[in-house]
């Protein structure tokens, strides 16, 4: 069953590759082309966004307006005409494998992790060479259920949703591959029993991720995003591959039971590096951290996710809300009878996680383009995984990175369900009043947003309060810190996914009015995913909590994370937190969502005003915190000035100018200055030959 779960995406991927490459006609663009709709971008153009400023009253700088359709990317590629054969047989081959992957999933999570049957299914002897030994085996304990789980119900949603969202496109079977190809590697990543085979899984997901994102290759603004992600990711994995050889130095083993059957021991053990020592487990799990850093979009490596909204929607939910982003928690927590031993390393993941859960919220409730809100949402929630895992309570991580995988996925399909509807359009300022036209899609937004903003009995509310709480009871300095902007990321998520709501379908339509009068509810093959994912929204948390955080976590988890005595800060949180802490985040949750209503329905002039008064702050926010800009001015400028200089003076002037350049022009001069003797007089030819003989008589006198 093991095997089949993992590999039947695989065999997908390949059926499905294989219809793209050799598997007959293409379902040619329709005749309207690409250019029929464009990006969406010229079809309303300034003159609407003023007039969407006008109804919504929102301040929009000079700089914002000239840069509004940078926000507005559009979701769209070349439309299509029918399906064909191999178009069918991919969707169909695809998204069967994952939904029987999806189905067994479930029966091994219940073997596995409720009813406590873990096990390492060994495949093959993968490398040997001298005392490193590697085997390619399947590792299946409660961890790895759950993300299988999670891996899997998702990627079946959302190949299915696919089906129906990428209807128009002609290269159906390739995004199906893609797809089929990115679980496979995501499976491959949470079976793991080594960190080799972990490193493999990681840097599929950043191959798949890097194809997915550039799937519409023919937009430069695709192109630069997946080079983004992709130089970014390789900062961190370049620190998560030295963490692995820290590891293999110290333990002298890269299997899992290995490494945590010598972690004790470890704690007094140095590494020396150019004549300095430092802590051995410390700098391992700093270093393992920081690929998880890129890979999670933790801040000071977060800057590729919000640009990767330039993929299609369903790629967005899949990855960048669900699964691949959620990959540093996991390896966090898989490792954490070694973070165990190194409280430095959980410090910095605590205060590291505190400040992006609080610095993406601050960017996400100034943004308009709908998915980028909530790819600002989702580096926000992946910030409280961090710290929930840096202080120690890697269940209430884990807990979340359950439930908000079905209600993530659930805003970003449901986004992708507007953005059909409203002729592939994405910026908030171009929609409103569209909830009667779409009503299926506004209630599953409804549920998607109160599971987010942590109201009572939806998936969100019992996995980020106890998040919250264990901050809170750790005690630690760090981890009250944490706390504090938690709380206040609490209150900007409340408020942001509620102004996403109101603007998207309330008050007065602010597209064009054929775009209104022909804005539909999306077909079945896409809002039955929408409704799966709402179950999971709706009773993942109430569900689930006993197992992952109640008082049988401990029978629950097994060994798959292991807390040391006295860090139990789930525990301190059930015994020993004051009740304002209970309450606080849905006090400041229902403040968030009022404050959203007040200033997006009752007053919609009033954002605008408050922009207005504050307008470097909002400014300041609305880029981001200027990380783009910082980094292109310590890195992406230097290293174009290095290679420009390099290409100029070293290449071209020194190598090609001594080398083989400088010795064509030597040979180019000397032969035009000899070709002047050759003038085609013969005076010229017998004073030569004059001097010669002069110049010949003259050497034999002297050495004669």
């Amino acid at each position: 069953m093991e095997v089949l779960v993992v590999f039947l995406p695989l065999l997908a991927f390949l059926v499905a590759g294989s219809i793209a490459l050799f598997g007959g006609p293409k379902a040619e663009p329709a005749a309207a082309g690409h250019g029929s709709h464009g990006h969406g971008h010229d079809d309303h153009g300034h003159a609407q966004i003023a007039h969407a400023h006008d109804d919504h009253a929102h301040h929009i700088s000079h700089d914002e307006l000239n840069h509004a359709h940078d926000d507005a990317h559009d979701d769209h590629h070349v439309v299509a005409g029918p399906p064909t054969v191999g178009d069918r047989v991919s969707q169909f081959v695809t998204a069967g494998a994952v939904i029987v992957s999806a189905i067994l999933s479930w029966t091994l999570f219940f073997d596995v992790a409720v009813h406590g049957h873990p096990r390492t299914i060994e495949l093959m002897t993968w490398i040997q060479s001298g005392t490193l030994d590697v085997k390619w085996a399947l590792r299946v304990d409660q961890l790895t259920a759950v993300m299988l789980i999670v891996v899997n119900t998702v990627s079946a949603c959302v190949h299915v949703y696919s089906i129906g969202y990428m209807a128009e496109d002609p290269q159906k079977p390739r995004f199906m591959g893609y797809l089929s190809l990115f679980t496979f590697a995501m499976l491959m990543l949470v079976t793991a029993d080594n960190l080799v085979q972990l490193f493999f899984g990681w840097e599929g997901v950043g191959l798949a991720s890097y194809l997915l994102i550039n799937f519409w290759y023919e937009k430069p603004s695709a192109n630069a995003a997946a080079m983004k992600a992709f130089l970014v990711n390789r900062v961190g994995d370049f620190g998560f591959a030295l963490g692995i050889f820290a590891i293999f130095v110290l333990t002298g083993s890269v299997q899992f039971d290995a490494i945590f059957a010598k972690a004790p021991t470890l704690t007094g053990q140095t590494l020396h590096f150019l004549s300095w020592d430092f802590n051995g487990l410390t700098i391992a799990c700093l270093l393992l951290f920081m690929g998880a850093m890129g890979k999670s979009a933790q801040l000071g490596l977060h800057t590729w996710l919000p640009d990767a909204m330039e993929g299609p929607t369903p790629v967005s939910a899949l990855i960048h809300a669900a699964t691949m982003v959620t990959a540093g928690v996991f390896m966090v927590c898989r490792l954490s009878p070694v973070f165990e031993y190194a409280p430095t390393a959980l410090e910095v993941v605590t205060v590291v996680g505190g400040l992006t859960a609080f610095v993406a919220a601050t960017i996400g409730f100034t943004q308009f383009d709908i998915k980028r809100v909530i790819a600002y949402s989702t580096m926000s929630q992946l910030g409280y995984m961090f710290f929930a895992a840096g202080v120690s309570a890697y269940g209430a991580a884990m807990f979340h990175l359950f439930t908000h995988a079905f209600f993530k996925a659930l805003l970003f399909l449901g986004a992708g369900s507007v953005i059909h509807a409203l002729h592939h359009e994405q910026d908030m300022r171009k929609m409103g009043g569209v909830w009667r036209k779409i009503p299926f899609t506004y209630a599953v937004m409804w549920i998607g947003n109160l599971a987010l903003a942590g109201l009572p009995f939806f998936a969100g509310y019992y996995s980020k309060d106890m998040i919250l709480e264990a901050a809170f009871a750790s005690g630690s300095g760090v981890g009250r810190f944490a706390f504090a902007l938690g709380i206040a990321a609490a209150l900007l998520t409340a408020f942001y996914s509620w102004r996403l709501l109101f603007m998207t379908f309330h008050g007065t339509p602010r597209m064009d009015k054929e775009v209104y009068d022909h804005a539909h509810e999306s077909p079945v093959v896409m809002l039955v995913p929408l409704a799966v994912l709402t179950l999971g929204a709706l009773f993942a948390g109430v569900g689930f909590h006993e197992y992952f955080i109640g008082h049988d976590r401990a029978e629950f988890w097994g060994k798959a994370i292991m807390t040391l005595h006295g860090h139990d800060a789930i525990e301190a949180a059930h015994h020993h937190t004051p009740g304002w802490v209970a309450i606080a985040p849905l006090v400041v949750g229902l403040i968030g969502i009022a404050m959203a209503y007040i200033g997006y329905v009752m007053m919609p002039r009033l954002p605008g005003r408050i922009a207005s008064t504050f307008s470097g702050i909002h400014k300041f926010l609305y880029n981001k915190w200027y990380f783009d800009e910082l980094y292109d001015a310590l890195f992406t400028r230097p290293a174009k000035a290095l290679g420009y200089g390099l290409w100029k003076s070293g290449d071209g002037a020194v190598i090609d100018g001594v080398g083989p350049d400088g010795v064509a022009a030597a040979t180019r001069d000397i032969a035009a200055r000899t070709s002047r003797l050759q003038s085609g007089y013969v005076y010229h030819y017998a004073f030569a030959m004059v001097i010669g003989v002069v110049l010949f008589v003259a050497w034999l006198s002297v050495f004669g």
